[in-house]
């Protein structure tokens, strides 16, 4: 013969209940689905995401970025990126050799690091020979540089703080 308590008796301390279980089964949805806004939140107001507009298109020109690559790396240019003021920014360009790289024409797209400003396009002048210098506004920014001399492009992105 089984047990069973009646209506009557009172319950014994300890005793799991289905309360017990329904206030565990939203505790833990609640603590799953409060994560899961945290992250969507924070994945959302940080990076974008979009690297390329779309990925197959840049799939088929992939080979020839990986020559023109080549072809720049060959020339082994080097550009020193550095803030000069408040509101300047002065690049300095050398060939393999070491020499000041003059008569370059010398353009590039100031990007803010996290998309948090608008890009800025920078056109710059040549200051001394191999020394290019353009205004640009204070803070963080990553620079896509763009030389063009004597029917060769070199590119290069430098950052500035």
């Amino acid at each position: 013969m089984t047990q069973q308590r009646r209506a009557d008796e009172p319950r014994h301390r300890g005793q799991f209940t289905g309360k017990h279980m329904a206030a565990i089964m939203v505790a833990f949805f609640g603590v799953v689905i409060a994560v899961n806004v945290l992250m969507a939140r924070l994945a959302t107001s940080t990076f974008g995401g979009v690297v390329v507009e779309n990925s197959y298109v840049a799939s088929q020109h992939f080979n020839t970025w990986l020559d023109e690559a080549k072809a720049e790396k060959a020339l082994g240019w080097k550009a020193l990126v550095e803030r000069t003021g408040g509101d300047r920014v002065e690049v300095r360009l050398r060939d393999a050799a070491g020499r000041a790289l003059g008569g370059v024409k010398l353009s590039a797209v100031a990007e803010h690091p996290l998309g948090l400003r608008a890009d800025e396009t920078l056109a710059f002048r040549e200051s001394a020979p191999g020394v290019y210098e353009a205004p640009l506004p204070a803070g963080r920014w990553r620079l896509r540089l763009a030389a063009h001399v004597q029917g060769r492009e070199w590119r290069t992105v430098g950052d500035v703080q």
